[in-house]
Protein backbone atom coordinates (compact mmCIF):
# COMPACT_ATOMS: atom_id res chain seq x y z
CA UNK A 1 0.00 0.00 0.00
CA UNK A 2 1.38 3.52 -1.48
CA UNK A 3 1.53 6.37 1.19
CA UNK A 4 -1.59 7.57 -0.48
CA UNK A 5 -3.73 4.91 0.02
CA UNK A 6 -2.33 5.06 3.49
CA UNK A 7 -3.58 8.68 3.84
CA UNK A 8 -6.83 8.15 1.99
CA UNK A 9 -7.56 5.00 4.38
CA UNK A 10 -6.91 7.07 7.40
CA UNK A 11 -9.30 9.89 6.15
CA UNK A 12 -12.22 7.61 5.51
CA UNK A 13 -11.44 6.04 9.18
CA UNK A 14 -12.19 9.39 10.12
CA UNK A 15 -14.80 9.87 8.27
CA UNK A 16 -16.94 7.18 9.91
CA UNK A 17 -17.31 8.75 12.87
CA UNK A 18 -18.44 12.18 11.37
CA UNK A 19 -22.26 13.16 11.18
CA UNK A 20 -23.89 11.26 8.20
CA UNK A 21 -24.24 14.45 6.20
CA UNK A 22 -20.72 15.76 6.79
CA UNK A 23 -19.60 12.52 6.31
CA UNK A 24 -20.98 12.10 2.88
CA UNK A 25 -19.59 15.39 2.10
CA UNK A 26 -16.29 14.20 3.01
CA UNK A 27 -16.19 11.21 1.44
CA UNK A 28 -17.00 12.66 -2.31
CA UNK A 29 -14.10 15.16 -1.69
CA UNK A 30 -11.07 12.47 -0.48
CA UNK A 31 -12.87 10.43 -3.47
CA UNK A 32 -10.91 12.41 -5.72
CA UNK A 33 -6.72 12.03 -5.39
CA UNK A 34 -5.81 15.16 -6.52
CA UNK A 35 -8.10 17.23 -3.80
CA UNK A 36 -7.26 15.01 -0.94
CA UNK A 37 -4.08 16.56 0.14
CA UNK A 38 -6.15 19.73 1.06
CA UNK A 39 -8.27 17.89 3.09
CA UNK A 40 -5.33 16.37 5.09
CA UNK A 41 -4.08 19.44 5.17
CA UNK A 42 -7.45 21.07 7.15
CA UNK A 43 -7.74 17.82 8.98
CA UNK A 44 -3.93 17.88 10.72
CA UNK A 45 -2.78 21.12 11.15
CA UNK A 46 -6.10 22.68 12.97
CA UNK A 47 -4.34 23.50 16.24
CA UNK A 48 -5.38 21.44 19.19
CA UNK A 49 -7.68 22.65 21.65
CA UNK A 50 -6.92 22.29 25.03
CA UNK A 51 -9.38 20.11 27.35
CA UNK A 52 -11.07 22.08 30.30
CA UNK A 53 -9.86 19.12 32.38
CA UNK A 54 -6.27 19.84 31.75
CA UNK A 55 -6.34 23.39 32.23
CA UNK A 56 -8.21 22.54 35.43
CA UNK A 57 -4.47 20.81 36.54
CA UNK A 58 -3.05 24.33 35.97
CA UNK A 59 -5.58 26.14 37.57
CA UNK A 60 -6.69 24.21 41.22
CA UNK A 61 -3.52 24.69 42.71
CA UNK A 62 -3.42 28.57 42.51
CA UNK A 63 -7.16 28.28 44.19
CA UNK A 64 -6.82 28.49 47.92
CA UNK A 65 -9.58 28.88 50.86
CA UNK A 66 -9.53 32.39 52.51
CA UNK A 67 -10.95 32.72 56.71
CA UNK A 68 -9.47 33.00 60.02
CA UNK A 69 -7.37 31.23 62.02
CA UNK A 70 -7.81 30.80 65.64
CA UNK A 71 -4.84 28.79 67.86
CA UNK A 72 -6.95 28.66 71.11
CA UNK A 73 -10.62 28.00 69.32
CA UNK A 74 -12.39 25.06 68.15
CA UNK A 75 -12.32 24.75 65.70
CA UNK A 76 -9.32 26.98 65.03
CA UNK A 77 -9.47 27.48 61.03
CA UNK A 78 -12.76 28.76 60.08
CA UNK A 79 -12.76 28.75 56.31
CA UNK A 80 -15.10 31.61 54.72
CA UNK A 81 -14.49 31.77 51.26
CA UNK A 82 -12.19 31.36 48.18
CA UNK A 83 -9.44 33.33 46.89
CA UNK A 84 -6.52 32.76 43.73
CA UNK A 85 -3.27 33.58 43.74
CA UNK A 86 -1.83 36.32 41.68
CA UNK A 87 1.37 38.05 40.79
CA UNK A 88 4.54 36.36 42.36
CA UNK A 89 2.71 34.13 44.51
CA UNK A 90 2.58 35.71 47.65
CA UNK A 91 -0.76 37.54 47.07
CA UNK A 92 -4.45 36.42 46.65
CA UNK A 93 -7.60 37.90 45.49
CA UNK A 94 -11.02 37.61 47.28
CA UNK A 95 -13.96 39.03 48.43
CA UNK A 96 -13.57 41.81 50.61
CA UNK A 97 -16.80 41.38 53.02
CA UNK A 98 -15.10 37.81 54.07
CA UNK A 99 -12.57 39.71 56.11
CA UNK A 100 -15.01 42.75 57.48
CA UNK A 101 -15.32 41.16 60.76
CA UNK A 102 -13.25 42.27 63.23
CA UNK A 103 -10.32 39.88 64.66
CA UNK A 104 -10.56 38.46 68.01
CA UNK A 105 -6.82 40.40 68.87
CA UNK A 106 -7.23 38.20 72.03
CA UNK A 107 -7.28 35.08 71.18
CA UNK A 108 -4.98 35.52 68.44
CA UNK A 109 -7.08 35.59 65.61
CA UNK A 110 -5.45 35.95 62.23
CA UNK A 111 -6.56 35.85 59.05
CA UNK A 112 -5.55 33.09 56.69
CA UNK A 113 -4.68 31.39 53.60
CA UNK A 114 -5.52 27.62 53.77
CA UNK A 115 -3.81 25.41 50.70
CA UNK A 116 -3.53 21.82 50.31
CA UNK A 117 -5.91 18.91 49.33
CA UNK A 118 -8.60 16.76 51.29
CA UNK A 119 -7.96 16.85 55.27
CA UNK A 120 -3.95 17.78 54.23
CA UNK A 121 -4.57 21.66 55.38
CA UNK A 122 -1.58 23.74 55.81
CA UNK A 123 -2.24 27.41 57.24
CA UNK A 124 -0.80 30.36 56.20
CA UNK A 125 -0.77 33.89 58.06
CA UNK A 126 -2.76 36.77 55.37
CA UNK A 127 -2.84 40.68 55.67
CA UNK A 128 -5.42 42.22 53.92
CA UNK A 129 -3.55 45.05 51.77
CA UNK A 130 -5.88 46.55 50.20
CA UNK A 131 -9.95 46.58 49.22
CA UNK A 132 -12.28 47.96 47.19
CA UNK A 133 -15.70 47.84 49.28
CA UNK A 134 -17.66 49.66 46.49
CA UNK A 135 -17.14 46.14 44.26
CA UNK A 136 -16.13 43.93 47.10
CA UNK A 137 -12.53 42.77 46.61
CA UNK A 138 -10.00 42.15 48.14
CA UNK A 139 -5.81 42.10 47.78
CA UNK A 140 -4.32 39.57 50.31
CA UNK A 141 -0.41 39.48 51.19
CA UNK A 142 0.41 35.91 52.38
CA UNK A 143 3.93 34.34 54.18
CA UNK A 144 5.98 31.55 53.30
CA UNK A 145 7.12 29.94 49.85
CA UNK A 146 4.72 31.34 46.66
CA UNK A 147 1.95 29.56 45.63
CA UNK A 148 1.22 28.46 41.72
CA UNK A 149 -0.86 31.81 40.55
CA UNK A 150 -3.69 32.54 37.79
CA UNK A 151 -3.08 34.94 35.38
CA UNK A 152 -5.20 37.82 35.27
CA UNK A 153 -6.91 38.10 31.35
CA UNK A 154 -8.70 41.25 29.98
CA UNK A 155 -12.31 40.98 31.01
CA UNK A 156 -13.37 43.52 28.07
CA UNK A 157 -13.16 41.34 25.52
CA UNK A 158 -15.59 39.06 27.34
CA UNK A 159 -18.44 38.54 25.16
CA UNK A 160 -22.31 37.43 25.82
CA UNK A 161 -22.78 33.68 25.35
CA UNK A 162 -18.98 32.34 26.29
CA UNK A 163 -18.90 29.14 28.20
CA UNK A 164 -16.47 30.14 31.40
CA UNK A 165 -15.70 28.10 35.01
CA UNK A 166 -15.17 29.17 38.36
CA UNK A 167 -13.83 26.98 41.01
CA UNK A 168 -13.76 27.19 44.29
CA UNK A 169 -14.93 25.50 48.07
CA UNK A 170 -19.06 25.66 48.13
CA UNK A 171 -19.76 24.54 51.18
CA UNK A 172 -16.27 25.40 53.05
CA UNK A 173 -13.91 22.67 54.38
CA UNK A 174 -17.18 20.06 55.29
CA UNK A 175 -15.51 17.50 53.12
CA UNK A 176 -12.04 18.74 53.03
CA UNK A 177 -10.00 21.12 51.05
CA UNK A 178 -11.36 19.78 47.99
CA UNK A 179 -12.24 22.73 45.97
CA UNK A 180 -15.32 22.03 43.26
CA UNK A 181 -15.76 23.35 39.57
CA UNK A 182 -18.96 24.86 37.69
CA UNK A 183 -19.39 25.42 33.80
CA UNK A 184 -21.19 29.02 33.63
CA UNK A 185 -22.42 30.45 30.63
CA UNK A 186 -21.92 34.19 30.92
CA UNK A 187 -25.80 35.26 30.47
CA UNK A 188 -25.79 38.76 30.61
CA UNK A 189 -23.04 41.83 31.27
CA UNK A 190 -25.29 44.42 33.02
CA UNK A 191 -24.74 47.38 35.09
CA UNK A 192 -25.03 46.73 38.84
CA UNK A 193 -27.69 49.15 39.91
CA UNK A 194 -30.94 47.84 41.97
CA UNK A 195 -33.60 50.67 41.25
CA UNK A 196 -35.50 51.07 44.80
CA UNK A 197 -38.88 51.05 45.36
CA UNK A 198 -38.73 53.57 47.70
CA UNK A 199 -36.44 56.39 49.48
CA UNK A 200 -36.63 54.51 52.86
CA UNK A 201 -34.45 51.95 51.05
CA UNK A 202 -31.80 54.40 49.97
CA UNK A 203 -28.30 54.31 51.65
CA UNK A 204 -24.57 55.21 50.65
CA UNK A 205 -23.86 52.26 48.91
CA UNK A 206 -27.13 52.93 46.66
CA UNK A 207 -26.23 56.31 45.94
CA UNK A 208 -23.37 55.81 44.46
CA UNK A 209 -23.93 52.62 42.77
CA UNK A 210 -26.70 54.97 41.27
CA UNK A 211 -24.12 57.77 40.36
CA UNK A 212 -21.45 55.54 39.34
CA UNK A 213 -22.62 52.45 37.93
CA UNK A 214 -20.26 49.34 37.00
CA UNK A 215 -20.35 46.22 34.73
CA UNK A 216 -21.08 42.78 36.39
CA UNK A 217 -21.23 39.38 34.52
CA UNK A 218 -24.44 37.54 35.19
CA UNK A 219 -23.43 33.97 35.25
CA UNK A 220 -26.03 31.26 34.13
CA UNK A 221 -24.97 28.94 37.12
CA UNK A 222 -25.24 28.37 40.53
CA UNK A 223 -22.51 29.36 43.53
CA UNK A 224 -22.97 29.17 47.12
CA UNK A 225 -21.79 31.47 49.65
CA UNK A 226 -18.19 29.28 49.75
CA UNK A 227 -17.74 30.39 46.28
CA UNK A 228 -17.36 34.27 46.94
CA UNK A 229 -13.94 34.78 45.55
CA UNK A 230 -13.96 32.22 43.25
CA UNK A 231 -11.60 32.83 39.56
CA UNK A 232 -13.93 32.60 37.14
CA UNK A 233 -11.75 31.58 33.91
CA UNK A 234 -11.69 30.97 30.52
CA UNK A 235 -10.98 27.08 29.42
CA UNK A 236 -8.94 27.81 26.14
CA UNK A 237 -6.64 30.13 28.56
CA UNK A 238 -7.06 29.81 32.17
CA UNK A 239 -7.07 33.09 31.99
CA UNK A 240 -9.46 34.63 35.11
CA UNK A 241 -12.16 36.92 33.18
CA UNK A 242 -14.16 37.59 36.66
CA UNK A 243 -14.31 37.13 40.57
CA UNK A 244 -17.52 35.51 41.87
CA UNK A 245 -19.25 38.24 44.16
CA UNK A 246 -22.36 37.25 44.84
CA UNK A 247 -25.62 34.36 44.15
CA UNK A 248 -28.88 36.15 43.97
CA UNK A 249 -30.91 34.35 46.24
CA UNK A 250 -35.12 34.52 46.63
CA UNK A 251 -36.14 34.45 50.10
CA UNK A 252 -33.19 34.79 52.85
CA UNK A 253 -29.98 34.32 53.41
CA UNK A 254 -30.16 30.65 54.59
CA UNK A 255 -32.37 29.67 51.53
CA UNK A 256 -28.66 30.62 49.79
CA UNK A 257 -27.99 26.59 50.72
CA UNK A 258 -31.25 24.82 50.55
CA UNK A 259 -32.95 26.69 47.26
CA UNK A 260 -30.30 28.42 45.17
CA UNK A 261 -31.33 30.22 42.10
CA UNK A 262 -29.43 29.79 38.69
CA UNK A 263 -28.10 32.90 38.71
CA UNK A 264 -24.45 34.49 39.71
CA UNK A 265 -22.90 37.39 39.96
CA UNK A 266 -19.42 38.11 38.92
CA UNK A 267 -16.97 41.11 39.11
CA UNK A 268 -14.69 41.60 35.89
CA UNK A 269 -10.97 40.92 36.67
CA UNK A 270 -10.43 44.64 34.99
CA UNK A 271 -11.51 46.21 38.27
CA UNK A 272 -8.91 43.60 40.05
CA UNK A 273 -6.10 44.81 38.42
CA UNK A 274 -7.31 48.47 39.32
CA UNK A 275 -7.13 47.07 42.69
CA UNK A 276 -3.64 45.90 42.26
CA UNK A 277 -2.62 48.94 40.51
CA UNK A 278 -3.52 51.04 43.63
CA UNK A 279 -1.97 48.90 46.35
CA UNK A 280 1.54 47.88 44.10
CA UNK A 281 1.89 50.64 42.09
CA UNK A 282 5.25 49.51 40.58
CA UNK A 283 3.76 46.44 39.76
CA UNK A 284 3.97 45.84 35.86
Amino acid sequence: MNSLSMLLSGLYRICAAMPDRVRLLARQFISKPHTSWVLAVLLFSTPARADVSDMLLSIKPGVVGVGTFNPTGGPRANLMGTGFAVLDGHYVVSCAHTFSKPLNSEKKEIHAVFLGHDRQVSVRAAEVIATDKARDLALLKISGDPIPTLKIGDSDRAREGWQLYFTGFPIGSVLGLNPSTHRAGLAAIIPIFTPMLNTSQLNVRAVKQARDPYEVFELDAIAYPGNSGSPVWHPETGEVLGVVNSVYVKGAKEAALSAPSGITYAIPAKYVKQLIERALPKTP
